[in-house]
C-alpha cells in the first residue's frame, strides 16, 4: 500500500501510536533504529533526525560524524508484538549528509539505484530469499549456548521436530506484517530451520528479509531460545545458507534468464566477500550442499546456480553460495548489476554441469573456477575488481576489504 505523509499522521493519531522506530541498517546489514515520539514526526519528515555516524559500522569516522535519517512513508508498519495500548510503528529510512546529499554507504539507496538502472533498460527483477537458521537453548543466565533446541533432521515432524510451534508463530507474525510465507520446515542440522516467503520486487524482498530476521529473533526470545543466523554455528553440522532466487521480466517479453545467470557466474568470485562476509562463511562453502565452484545446472543442488523445475512466472535461478550474514540490500544490488552486465554483453551460458561436484574427481573439478577459499582471498578479489569499483563506493569497499 502506498502511504502519503497525511496517511501516516492520521494513522498515528487514530491508532494510539506512542512510539515510532526509525529503522536503517549498517553496511553489514545489521538493523539499527532510533525511537521518536509522535510529536517529532513532523520534524523527522521535514528535516530528518540526526545520528552519530561514527558509532555505526561502515558509516565513517569521527571527523564528519553527523548523518540524518529520513523516514519513508510507504514503509509504515505496525509491529504486531506490541500491546494494543501504546502501539509501536516502524518506518524505514534513507540516510543523507547534513547538506541533503545521499549518504553513499546507505545500502538500501544503493539497491534503489540498481533497480533504477534495470528500469531504464525496461527490466524488472524479482527476488525470493530462503533463510536458514538455528535455534539454540539459553543457559541459566539467559545467554545463548550451542545446545540445539532439538535433534531432528530434514523435514522431520513433531515430536522430534520441536521447532514446529516456533515456525508456526513466526509465520503468523509474518502474515500480520503482510509478508506471505510459502513454506516452513526443519532443516538437516539439529535445531536448524528454514522458512521461505513469496518472491517480491528487489526492495520489498530485501526489506522483508530484514524484517524476517527481526521476527525470528523476537519469537525465539519470547520462547526462551536464541535464533542464530551465522553461516556455520556447529562445526560438525550443516551450515546455514541464504539461497537467493532471482527472476527477470523484460518489457519486450524476451527470455533473458540465461544471460542473467551468465552475468552472475562471470562476476560472482569478485563479489563473494559481500555475499559471504564473515570468516565463518568460508567454513561452510564446499560442505553440505554449499557450493565452492562456479557452475550451473538444472535442479542439481551441488551447483552454484541451479534452475529449479518451474514454469511461467515461477521460472527462476537460485544462487546457493550466499549465507544469512549477507546484507540483502547490498547482495541484491550487486546481483542486479551482474545480471545487467550479462544481458547487455549478451553473455552465453557455459555447458551445464550435470554431475555431483561434491564427489567429482580432481581432473573434472579442474575445469571449473573456484569461489574464494577464505575471506582474505575474497577481499583481495573485490579490491582488484573493476566491477566492484564501478558499482560500490570506496568507503563501503574499505569497510569489507580493509
Amino acid at each position: 500500500m502506498r502511504y502519503s505523509w497525511e496517511d501516516v499522521q492520521t494513522f498515528v493519531q487514530e491508532e494510539d501510536v506512542r512510539f515510532i522506530h526509525l529503522v536503517f541498517c549498517d553496511v553489514f546489514g545489521r538493523q539499527k533504529n532510533i525511537a521518536i515520539l509522535p510529536a517529532e514526526l513532523s520534524r523527522a519528515v521535514s528535516c530528518g533526525i540526526a545520528i552519530d555516524a561514527s558509532a555505526i559500522s561502515g558509516f565513517g569516522g569521527a571527523v564528519h560524524s553527523d548523518l540524518f535519517l529520513h523516514p519513508i512513508p510507504d514503509s509504515l508498519t505496525l509491529l504486531p508484538w506490541r500491546p494494543e495500548q501504546g502501539k509501536l510503528v516502524e518506518l524505514r529510512c534513507f540516510v543523507t549528509y547534513p547538506d541533503g546529499r545521499l549518504f553513499e554507504n546507505d545500502t538500501r539507496s544503493l539497491l534503489r539505484e540498481a533497480v533504477a538502472r534495470a528500469e531504464q533498460a525496461g527490466l524488472s527483477f524479482s527476488f525470493g530469499p530462503e533463510l536458514e537458521f538455528y535455534l539454540f537453548r539459553l543457559d541459566d543466565e539467559g545467554e545463548p549456548t550451542r545446545r540445539p533446541y532439538d535433534n531432528a533432521s530434514y523435514m522431520d515432524a513433531a515430536p522430534e521436530d520441536k521447532g514446529e510451534g516456533i515456525r508456526r508463530e513466526i509465520c503468523m507474525m509474518l502474515q500480520a506484517l503482510n509478508i506471505q510465507p510459502e513454506g516452513a520446515h526443519h532443516e538437516e542440522g539439529p535445531g536448524q530451520n528454514e522458512i521461505d516467503f513469496r518472491y517480491s520486487d528487489a526492495l520489498t524482498a530485501a526489506d522483508n528479509a530484514m524484517t524476517f530476521r527481526s521476527v525470528v529473533k523476537t519469537v525465539a526470545a519470547r520462547n526462551g531460545l536464541y535464533a542464530d543466523f551465522s553461516p556455520r554455528p556447529l562445526k560438525h553440522s550443516p551450515g546455514s545458507g541464504l539461497h537467493i532466487n532471482i527472476s527477470v521480466k523484460a518489457e519486450s517479453g524476451a527470455d533473458l534468464l540465461p544471460h542473467v545467470i551468465a552475468g552472475i557466474l562471470e562476476h560472482v568470485p569478485e563479489i563473494t566477500v559481500f555475499l559471504n562476509p564473515t570468516e565463518g562463511s568460508y567454513d561452510r562453502l564446499g560442505r553440505d550442499k554449499a557450493p565452492s565452484y562456479v557452475s550451473w545446472s538444472s535442479e542439481n543442488r551441488s551447483q552454484l546456480v541451479r534452475v529449479p523445475a518451474a514454469e511461467g512466472e515461477f521460472r527462476r535461478a537460485e544462487l546457493r553460495s550466499p549465507d544469512p550474514g549477507a546484507n540483502p540490500y547490498l547482495a541484491f544490488a550487486l546481483l542486479i548489476h551482474a545480471a545487467l552486465d550479462g544481458i547487455e554483453a549478451g553473455l552465453s551460458l557455459p555447458e551445464p554441469a550435470d554431475l555431483n561436484l561434491f564427489t567429482a574427481d580432481e581432473q573434472t573439478l579442474a575445469r571449473f573456477r573456484r569461489l574464494p577459499a577464505s575471506r582474505s582471498e575474497a577481499a583481495r578479489l573485490a579490491r582488484d575488481s573493476d566491477f566492484v569499483q564501478k558499482h560500490l563506493p570506496q568507503m563501503l569497499i574499505a569497510a569489507y576489504c580493509g
